[in-house]
């Protein structure tokens, strides 16, 4: 049932919220990275595989598999607070466990405790075939600090 609660979509008002966050998003939009789900305390960002993004090898870039993973669990958190916060990633750990190969690159981040300042995610990094196999090439773990949005 746990699974099935974190499939669901985020409230219409909590996408846009984090629609228009990742909009502002300059890295995530130089990578080509996209938002695939937005759900109450789980994101999925998913990041095409192209020569842009790859290492020397042609895998996708630890720094780019990281990147989608830490926005991941970042947006994950901002849906379970209020219009008035924003989170700050405090610091975050990811283990490379194989090389990030596939068609694209699916990161998700699920809450795994969200507090009044601090919340704790865990990360993981798929890549996907075309064929639609998957494979965890990173997880992770993130803590974030919840802040007062800015005025703007």
């Amino acid at each position: 049932m746990e699974d099935r609660l974190r499939q669901e979509p985020a409230s219409p008002s909590v996408r846009k919220r984090v629609q228009d966050s990742f909009g502002r998003q300059g890295l995530m939009s130089h990578l080509g990275a996209r938002l695939a789900h937005i759900g109450p305390g789980r994101v999925h960002i998913v990041l095409p595989a192209r020569p842009e993004v790859t290492q020397q090898h042609g895998y996708v870039h630890a720094g780019a598999t990281s990147a989608i993973a830490d926005s991941a669990g970042g947006y994950a958190a901002l849906t379970l607070f209020d219009e008035e916060s924003e989170v700050l990633t405090v610091e975050y750990k990811i283990n490379l466990l194989a090389p990030a190969a596939g068609d694209h690159l699916e990161a998700i981040g699920s809450v795994l405790k969200a507090g009044r300042t601090l919340t704790v995610c865990q990360l993981e990094v798929h890549g996907v075939r075309s064929d639609g196999s998957r494979k965890l090439v990173a997880n992770g773990q993130q803590t974030l600090i919840r802040v007062s949005r800015p005025v703007e």
